[in-house]
């Protein structure tokens, strides 16, 4: 089992992947070296986590700075036992309360060791992780990769990642969380380098390609994910008044808080 704890693993990792599967070479010359993006693990981690579903970057980051602030030293007993109303009072939602003190009372009671999980293969701590009040596939899957560093870590339901993944491989249709594990199969043990390589594409397809990616809210538990529906842009303008020029990518519609959770993880 693998780490990417430093940029010199990422490094190591990507070279091992593009000679695991040469197709990944020319995506990797378009998109370059990809930065690696670490962040606090542990209840503080998770809970940064979630405090970003279906918000802004900016909105997480006052919300949780304020959640941290709050609690000195932050830790799951005291936040589990705080008033739900000096919770709210910081900008949290109520399911959002439920899910950081479920979390806590997790850890509490001995129901998951978050230490332990930092030491499982990324399918297995997946699991223990989403057997979790409020953590979904999705939050496991960016604190696996982010937060602790799990080379093997694939985020299948990260709509920026499937987007690339359609662009890069010439598919016709944007896959799906599940259709993305099977696509993924021959990345193992790589397939958290491949997330991050596949972000890096996004960023420049996204760039050069105009593909936009909006917000719906979440359908499922927090932390998990659904793709939308992607609707074609008008082709020509109105003929009695011009109307601007749409890109020639079909705009992608996602989840409310994907794209910036989503984003979030690009640029950490």
């Amino acid at each position: 089992m693998s780490f990417l704890h430093t940029e010199a693993d990422l490094q190591a990792g990507m070279a091992a992947l593009v000679v695991q599967d040469p197709r990944l070479a020319p995506i990797l010359d378009r998109s370059g070296m990809p930065a690696l993006r670490r962040r606090e693990g542990g209840y503080a981690g998770l809970c940064a986590i979630v405090c970003g579903q279906q918000l802004s970057t900016a909105s997480a980051a006052a919300i949780r700075d304020r959640l941290m602030a709050a609690f000195d030293p932050f830790h799951h007993d005291t936040v589990r036992l705080a008033r739900a109303d000096k919770l709210k009072r910081l900008g949290l939602s109520n399911a959002k309360i439920k899910s950081i003190k479920a979390i806590g009372h997790a850890i509490a009671k001995g129901q998951i060791d978050l230490d332990a999980v930092a030491a499982m293969e990324a399918d297995q701590a997946h699991a223990a992780l989403t057997a979790l009040h409020g953590i979904g596939p999705w939050t496991a899957d960016i604190y696996l990769l982010f937060c602790l560093g799990n080379a093997d870590a694939w985020p299948a339901g990260d709509l920026a990642v499937q987007e690339a993944v359609r662009l890069a491989l010439g598919l016709k249709t944007r896959p799906d969380a599940k259709a993305m594990i099977r696509l993924a199969e021959p990345w193992r043990p790589w397939r958290g380098v491949a997330a991050h390589l596949f972000w890096a594409y996004y960023r420049v397809a996204k760039r050069r390609e105009g593909i936009e990616v909006t917000a719906k809210p979440e359908t499922t538990k927090p932390g998990s994910t659904k793709p939308a529906s992607a609707k074609p842009a008008p082709t020509k303008p109105a003929p009695a008044k011009p109307a601007p020029t749409k890109p020639a990518w079909p705009a992608v519609k996602a989840k409310r808080g994907v794209k910036k959770a989503n984003g979030a993880a690009l640029r950490r």
